[in-house]
């Protein structure tokens, strides 16, 4: 149909003497469409819809920029979720369009030309992190810092997302151990990029560290690293991280941020649930919840026991103060270990430490936050003030008497040979005027 500003030229064009076959044309239209048009003498009304039978109707229309409002920077597909719950039933391209409309193009896309990299069942998974910070302070967590570990089977596409405060050796080995508690089995290589907590880069050489080649023996699979600025050899993992900061992300903040990473860790695996897994993935066209079942018998088995992914350190206990520190705060122990080497053992996320000695677990204690005061246990705080102040005591007390020496010497009956004393050797000089000098008579 012709619109209002094509039809705006067509009097000028009928006055300067073009035909009506010049004119249609012109605006691209019928001749008959022209001539109809002209004899009418203006312009087609605009056709009016009912408004109650809008897709977008006044209340979404509300809704739409209250979102907006939030966060302006929402996927369509986050706009169309968060509608949807609230009993939105129009289409996406409804919806898109209306978004154009109101906001504009959202951001553009670089082009970018890639050939996918096909892996078979079972054959590989990739894993990485990524910073999310930013929300983090977003969110008011001001000393809290934010990341996400990610996983994905190459195959069928099913990832894992798992957000925690800390990307050091044993916060990966958790995410590892996670992902592979998520999928129920292992693939055959993990391939991630050269990470400073499982190795060390030597020119295009990365030497994995002894307790990362632990782990995957372990495990059952290999390490594989990629080389230095490949990052697309890993795009499998990289990519969904876009989705999870520009959608999932942007979603938790509008709705409300979660009070902690439990809950953030709750909130995410259920969204992958329902909006990654089942849904057709753009490059396979297939579910990842429909490939996985292809995939799932091809996996390797997981260990019966679970990997120990805590942190173990020694530690030496204090001779005059039986404490322990970790991380700035210090932790009572027994005083009948004071001086001996303990081990102490931080299980990832728990919030928990334990002290063991000999390969027995001695105390369990709540991670303090830094710079605390010392923590002490009440039993050993007691048994501390009961050994120094018997310390103290004993250094007070005064030493016994010394017996006399002076006394009667009883030897008894008998005959005891006694040699005689040779006074001339001391040459003893009374000066009585007698003229004994010493001398025996």
């Amino acid at each position: 149909m012709m619109t209002q500003e094509e039809y705006v030229d067509i009097p000028g064009l009928k006055r300067q003497g073009w035909t009506l076959e010049q004119i249609a044309k012109e605006v691209g239209y019928h001749p008959a469409t022209v001539r109809e048009w002209i004899r009418r003498g203006g312009p087609p009304q605009k056709r009016q819809s009912d408004p109650s039978k809008l897709v977008i109707s006044e209340r979404w229309a509300n809704e739409i920029a209250k979102l907006l409002k939030a966060n302006p920077d929402l996927l369509a597909t986050s706009v169309e979720r968060l509608l949807q719950a609230r009993g939105f039933t129009g289409s996406y391209s409804t919806l898109a369009r209306y978004l154009r409309e109101v906001r504009g193009p959202r951001k553009g896309r670089k082009l970018e030309i890639s050939v996918p990299i096909e892996t078979a069942p079972g054959e590989e998974f990739q894993f990485d992190w990524s910073d999310c910070c930013d929300f983090a302070r977003l969110w008011g967590w001001e000393e809290q810092e934010l990341h996400c570990f990610g996983a994905i089977l190459c195959y069928c596409r099913r990832r894992s997302w798992w957000f925690t405060d800390s990307i050091d050796r044993h916060h990966t080995f958790e995410g590892l151990v996670r992902f592979f508690e998520d999928t129920g089995g292992i693939p055959g290589i993990g391939r991630t990029d050269r990470m400073g907590c499982l190795g060390r880069s030597r020119g295009r050489v990365f030497h994995w560290f002894p307790e990362a080649l632990e782990f995957a023996a372990y495990h059952g699979f290999s390490f594989k690293a990629c080389q230095a600025r490949d990052a697309k050899r890993k795009g499998k993992v990289e990519r969904p991280f876009w989705e999870m900061k520009e959608a999932f992300l942007q979603e938790v903040t509008v709705t409300g941020p979660p009070a902690n990473i439990d809950e953030l860790n709750q909130r995410v695996a259920g969204w992958l649930e329902r909006n990654v897994h089942p849904r057709p993935h753009r490059v396979t066209k297939v579910a990842p919840d429909e490939r996985f079942q292809d995939e799932l018998g091809l996996l390797g088995p997981i260990p019966r026991l679970r990997f120990d992914t805590s942190k173990r350190e020694p530690r030496q206990v204090g001779r005059a103060v039986p404490m322990i520190e970790v991380d700035g705060v210090f932790y009572s122990v027994s005083p009948s270990l004071a001086g001996q080497v303990v081990e102490i053992r931080l299980p990832i996320d728990q919030g928990m430490i334990e002290v063991r000695h000999r390969g027995e677990l001695h105390i369990t204690n709540q991670i303090a936050p830094a710079g605390s005061e010392p923590v002490w246990e009440p039993t050993h705080r007691r048994q501390a003030e009961e050994l120094a102040l018997s310390r103290h005591s004993r250094a007070r007390k005064a030493p016994p008497k010394a017996q006399s020496l002076v006394g009667s010497l009883d030897l008894g009956e008998g005959d005891y040979d006694v040699e005689p004393v040779q006074l001339e050797a001391f040459n003893l000089d009374f000066g009585c005027g007698c003229g004994w000098s010493g001398g025996v008579g």
